[in-house]
C-alpha cells in the first residue's frame, strides 16, 4: 500500500463520522483526496511513458540495425552483379551497367517521393481548431506594437 494510500485511510480512521464532520472539512478531504489521486495518476502517466520511449528507442535501434544490414546485402549484391558482368565483358562497362541500374532505381524512387511530398497536408485538424477560436481569446496584434 503506497504512503499516501496508508495516510488517506488512517485519516479516515481519525475523523469523526461523516454526519458530524463540517461541509468544508468534507469538501477539503474530497479535495485532498482528489489531488493525491491526480498526481499518482500523473505520476502512472509518466511511469508508463518512460518505460514505452525506453521500448521505442530499443525498436528503433533494431530497425537502424536491419537498415545497414539491408544497405550491405544491396552493396555485395552489386558486386557480385558488377563481377558477373565483366565475365562477360570488360569491368569498367559492368560498372557502368551496375551504377546505371542504381542510377535509374534512386530517380524512381525520388520522382515517387516528390510526387507523395506534395499530397502531404499538413496539420489538417489542428488548423481547422486553430480557425475556430473566438477573435476574443486571441491575443491583440496591433497592442505591442
Amino acid at each position: 500500500m503506497s504512503t499516501s494510500m496508508r495516510d488517506a485511510s488512517n485519516r479516515m480512521a481519525a475523523t469523526p463520522e461523516v454526519s458530524q464532520r463540517s461541509f468544508g472539512e468534507l469538501m477539503g478531504n474530497v479535495t485532498q483526496d482528489l489531488s493525491t489521486l491526480m498526481r499518482q495518476e500523473v505520476e502512472l502517466a509518466k511511469a508508463e511513458a518512460r518505460d514505452e520511449a525506453v521500448k521505442a528507442g530499443k525498436v528503433g535501434g533494431m530497425f537502424g540495425g536491419a537498415g545497414v544490414a539491408a544497405h550491405l546485402v544491396l552493396v555485395f549484391l552489386s558486386i557480385a552483379l558488377w563481377w558477373g558482368l565483366s565475365n562477360a565483358m570488360d569491368g569498367s562497362w559492368a560498372a557502368l551497367i551496375v551504377a546505371g541500374i542504381w542510377a535509374v532505381i534512386a530517380t524512381a524512387l525520388a520522382a515517387v517521393a516528390r510526387t507523395r511530398m506534395k499530397q502531404l497536408r499538413g496539420l489538417p485538424r489542428t488548423t481547422e481548431t486553430v480557425k475556430a477560436i473566438p477573435d476574443a481569446v486571441k491575443p491583440d496584434q496591433g497592442a505591442y506594437r
